[in-house]
């Protein structure tokens, strides 16, 4: 059985390659699970940066169902099920389940502001509707207005062996640490800000942390020092990942610089992203992304791109 406690480590979370037509391309994506595999994952998540809002249904319901046969078996896999109505949400979990998936995970809506009792009752129905857990992304960057902590530790506690919580509301330590305290220790907690953030919280008791995947090796490299205890390493890891993640504005700053180093990989065939997108890359930008990539390649040991 499936339980948050089996469900922690590096999830990297997906970018979305797309044809020149602006159809998924399934064949980039396949070498993009297994990269991510190789390089260390332990599950892989599609969520905001994958592009999932951008989706139709039947996209939505192809991806997952792609996500569990790529997978094969190797580590969870984490739907995103978000939307504008909990009738959507639902589908999309009930959809997610069908296919396989691991556990879902799910922002408020963005449209419309709501009060918490109004957010809680949208997870409440998506929780309702499969049996899977369920990862609370508290996106506040994206919906405006944070999900108390009284709140999530009040559906923490009325559904305990499937509730998770992927906390970005800044201050964003502190809130982590709060939300700890209010489930007593017990709730599985996910790092959820790119890696920008990953030495502090860890040292405040995550289980886990959802990453780009352009830098999952790095990601791992980190994590596998914390969890050593070697803050050392972790914080000379942390002073590079942290520039480059600051660069990474929005959501479609994500995209451009991930996809931008995805493509300078080799991974990607071209750096398309659905539009209409709010943020384009200037060329300074770019080259300080590519400078920042290639250091952190050193200092991983990773082979150098020609």
């Amino acid at each position: 059985m499936i339980t948050p406690m089996t469900i922690s480590g590096v999830l990297p979370v997906l970018q979305l390659p797309y044809l020149d037509d602006e159809s998924i391309d399934w064949t980039t994506l396949r070498k993009e699970v297994d990269m991510v595999f190789d390089q260390g994952a332990n599950g892989v998540v599609a969520a905001m940066v994958t592009e999932v809002l951008r989706l139709t249904d039947a996209e939505r319901d192809e991806l997952v169902e792609k996500l569990v046969e790529f997978t094969a078996g190797r580590g969870p896999v984490i739907m995103s099920v978000g939307a504008e109505s909990a009738v959507q949400a639902k589908r999309h979990a009930r959809a997610a389940e069908e296919a396989g998936a691991t556990g879902l995970m799910a922002i408020p809506p963005t449209n419309t502001p709501a009060s918490a009792d109004v957010v809680i009752s949208y997870y409440e129905a998506i929780l309702g509707a499969t049996l899977l857990p369920l990862v609370v992304q508290d996106a506040s960057g994206y919906v405006g207005a944070p999900l108390p902590i009284a709140a999530q530790a009040a559906m923490f506690n009325r559904h305990p062996d499937r509730v998770m919580f992927k906390p970005e509301a800044q201050p964003l330590g502190q809130n982590l640490s709060l939300l700890r305290e209010a489930t007593g220790g017990k709730a599985s907690i996910f790092e959820g800000s790119g890696g920008i953030a990953l030495l502090d919280s860890h040292q405040r008791g995550v289980a886990g942390t959802m990453p780009g995947a352009e830098i999952v090796w790095a990601i791992r490299a980190e994590w596998d020092a914390l969890q050593a205890g070697d803050l050392a390493r972790a914080t000379a890891l942390q002073g590079i990942i942290a520039p480059l993640i600051s660069l990474q504005q929005g959501l479609d700053g994500f995209l451009a610089v991930e996809k931008l180093l995805l493509n300078d990989a080799g991974v990607f065939p071209n750096r398309h992203v659905r539009g209409p997108v709010g943020f384009k890359l200037d060329p300074a930008t770019e080259k300080e992304a590519l400078r920042l990539y290639t250091w952190l390649r050193k200092m991983c040991g990773m082979p150098q791109i020609s």
